[in-house]
């Protein structure tokens, strides 16, 4: 049977050797126990030619590139069926989460633990909350984000994006994006697939789960009237909505990103201009609401203050709400969870390029200037600007050729424990299912990200069946809709498939040497033998006797 290694025993084995070495030595001074800095680097460092390092009192400079161990495959298991845009964990910290399709109904699942075999409980018969009646659906129209309020276990507010049709519901009303401000007149707009400006708004509301449990974390299923509008606005044209909202997780504002309107080229250039809230971030405090006289005095859009740190809170010529400018059409944005200075955002691309973005405080990301990287208007004197370009992306020609389109869906930083071989890697795919990369920072906190295509299975053992591409060892995920992170952090993709967890690389026969050196590392399930307990207490003694050492030496 296979010896396990113990650190904590090869430790001993160090102080045990030396404490043999000296043991007539009757002197309680480190510099008499250890004549040099060798002897001391030789006992705890090791031998020179070992490439150890010890520590002389020299300053040592640690800010090094790592080595980091490539990945050699992402592994799947489908955890359940349906078509779902979006995922939350639950704010309570428990293993549940949020899912809500474009239709406008939210579900409430329990998610099994890693290796269990279990599929997600997921009724959909029996939605948390069905908002269906408000949400105006088409293909490129429906409920776009959810956000639940970081107290929600006590106060059970949680918030909807969605699109409403003005000509169906008489509460869809609200001013247009396309105004005389941003030098813009509905009525010039030629319609698109005879629909009209504006016709469609983009609404931020509030719901409440209190009412219906004795506390909202104990709610199951909701009956949700809406409690406020936060926002709403009509859109001038019929794609690039954006729609997702998050809450920071270190000021507690509501994030909301937004299209810029979907005219071909932003050819109004709403995206880089300031007095148009088309083609940026918004934050936006939904905690503190101003009355509303107050609220039609500041012109803002809805029931929310402004947070007085945003970039432009003191400009009345401008948009308050803006956070972020000079995106295209941002699909999902993240925050770190070990970084939360690390705002990610994917941004989609119009003819060639697709982007990933370090969003930071009135950064402008240079739609419709720049595609990426790439020239995409001419640029006069009057169009200076100083623009931020992307982390990471990739040219619709380079894949996707037989589709001829691409669609970036952003993901997330991965910081679960289950694949090693991934950790620290932003995480993020193509529409057209095709693709996945795994981008690693180095150094860390540069910036400075390598990107690298993945290859990707579908565990045999996986608890729902993963059908294949035709002629392909590739799972038939269909279309990447988006990301999802647990509180365990581990990453799941949300597709037209269904819902599927990253778990082990060995369960698809991926070799990552961190997960073997981990398994390895695993104590057995024996109990010691006395001669280990024995070495645990000797173990125990030399330490003692150390510290009594080092004790006497610094008195």
């Amino acid at each position: 049977m296979p010896k396990h290694t113990n650190n904590k025993f090869s430790f001993c084995t160090i102080l045990a050797n030396q404490s043999r070495r000296d043991k007539n030595s009757n002197s309680s001074l480190l510099t008499d126990f250890w004549q040099s800095k060798a002897d001391f680097c030789e006992a705890f460092g090791g031998n020179s030619d070992k490439d150890s390092i010890c520590f002389n009192g020299e300053q040592v400079s640690l800010k090094k590139n790592e080595t980091l161990q490539t990945p050699n495959g992402m592994c799947f298991e489908k955890i359940a069926d349906g078509a779902y845009l979006n995922m939350v964990s639950h704010p309570d910290g428990s293993n549940r989460a949020f899912f809500s399709n474009q239709a406008g109904k939210i579900w409430l699942a329990s998610i099994p633990d890693q290796d269990s075999g279990e599929s997600m409980g997921l009724d959909e018969s029996s939605p948390f909350a069905d908002l269906t009646d408000e949400v105006y659906l088409d293909a490129r129209y429906g409920m776009m984000g959810m956000a639940f309020h970081p107290n929600f276990a006590k106060n059970g507010r949680f918030f909807a994006s969605y699109n409403c049709d003005k000509a169906k519901s008489p509460s869809c009303a609200g001013r247009c994006a396309c105004n005389s401000d941003v030098g813009c007149d509905p009525s010039k707009i030629n319609s698109d697939d005879n629909k009209q400006p504006c016709q469609y708004h983009s609404v931020v509301a509030e719901f409440s789960a209190n009412g219906t449990a004795s506390n909202p974390s104990l709610a199951e299923k909701v009956k949700p009237s809406e409690v406020r509008r936060i926002f709403t606005m009509g859109l001038p044209f019929t794609a690039n909505h954006g729609g997702q909202i998050l809450f920071g997780p270190e000021d507690g504002y509501l994030y909301f990103m937004m299209g810029d309107g979907g005219s071909k080229g932003d050819s109004f250039n709403f995206a880089q201009n300031k007095k148009s809230l088309l083609g940026k971030i918004m934050r936006v405090d939904i905690d503190n609401i101003p009355s509303q006289e107050e609220i039609s005095d500041l012109g803002h859009w809805g029931n929310y203050s402004v947070p007085r740190d945003n970039p432009y809170s003191q400009d009345k010529d401008l948009q308050p709400e803006i956070w972020a400018l000079g995106l295209r059409d941002p699909w999902r944005c993240s925050f770190d969870s070990e970084r939360p200075s690390y705002f990610i955002c994917a941004d989609v691309g119009q003819d060639q390029y697709e982007e990933v973005d370090i969003i930071t405080k009135g950064g402008n990301y240079g739609w419709s200037m720049y595609e990426g990287p790439l020239r995409f208007k001419n640029a006069s004197a009057d169009d200076f600007m100083d623009p931020i370009f992307p982390v990471l992306g990739y040219r619709h020609s380079d894949i996707n050729k037989e589709v001829g389109s691409a669609a970036i869906s952003g993901g997330y930083v991965y910081r679960s424990k289950t694949d090693p071989c991934i950790y620290g890697s932003y995480l993020y795919g193509d529409l057209y299912a095709k693709n996945f990369w795994a981008a690693q920072e180095n150094p860390y906190n540069s910036g400075n990200f390598t990107a690298r295509g993945i290859s990707f299975r579908c565990a045999h053992d996986s608890p729902l069946n993963c059908s294949s591409v035709p002629n392909s060892p590739l799972p038939a995920l269909g279309y990447i809709f988006s990301f999802g992170q647990d509180n365990r952090k581990d990453t799941y993709v949300l597709t037209s498939t269904g819902v599927y967890r990253v778990v082990r690389p060995s369960r698809c026969n991926y070799t990552c040497l961190m997960e073997i050196a981990r398994t390895a590392e695993s104590p057995g399930p024996s109990a010691p033998s006395d001669g280990h307990v024995a070495k645990a207490d000797l173990c125990l003694v030399l330490v003692l006797y150390c510290l009594l050492l080092l004790t006497s030496f610094i008195l």
